[in-house]
């Protein structure tokens, strides 16, 4: 790797840590450069801006947001456990995006953007719910919302508690089979209504 590659990495790293705590507005880019050890120059030389740097950092972090744990619309409430732990060892990329939404994309898709970010996961749910494995009458886009939302419900921006790694196993346990048993009880048709997987 070239010094101007490991100049860019290093302030890209830095960045991340910095919007995830501070926001776009709050973020300080001489505490970046100084973080990174790059001069404050040269960073906007690259980025053009803060916002430019904010737009280079959520790119780098976009496909780690949307896929951070592996999806499969045949274990819903898998899925939404592994996000829920995914909150608790990656704290990062749920602030960046909650940051986003904040300051950049107040209403309406949080990645329109960036079209066709999802549409996989989409894909798999209409597919699902065709074979009777979801529940119908809820557009898959909207099921896929409600997995992310249940899954932040004790996430770092959780609006009534937020869940640490410190927490206790025992709690955490408790939280996953609270999750797992929200997504079977109204995004899973029962065993016997649903048929065979083929």
């Amino acid at each position: 790797m070239k010094d101007g590659d490991r100049s860019r990495a290093r302030l890209l790293d830095a960045a991340t840590v910095e919007f995830a705590a501070y926001g776009i507005a709050g973020a300080r880019v001489d505490r970046v450069a100084a973080a990174a050890g790059v001069n404050k120059a040269q960073m906007y030389g690259w980025y053009g801006s803060k916002d430019g740097l904010f737009d280079a950092v959520l790119g780098v972090h976009l496909h780690r947001i949307v896929d951070v744990v592996p999806f499969t619309a045949y274990d819903l409430p898998g899925y939404v456990v592994a996000l829920y732990d995914s909150y608790l060892t990656d704290p990062e990329l749920v602030r960046l995006a909650s940051w986003y939404r904040l300051e950049r994309v107040p209403t309406g898709p949080l990645l329109a953007a960036y079209p066709g970010i999802a549409d996989d996961k989409h894909a798999a749910l209409a597919k699902a719910q065709a074979e009777g494995r979801i529940v119908d009458g809820i557009r898959p886009d909207e099921v896929y919302a409600l997995l992310v939302a249940l899954a932040g419900t004790w996430s770092p921006v959780s609006a009534t508690l937020t869940a640490t790694a410190a927490d206790g196993e025992a709690e955490h346990e408790r939280r996953r089979a609270v999750l797992r048993g929200m997504v079977q009880r109204s995004l899973v048709p029962p065993a016997g209504d649903r048929p065979a997987r083929s």
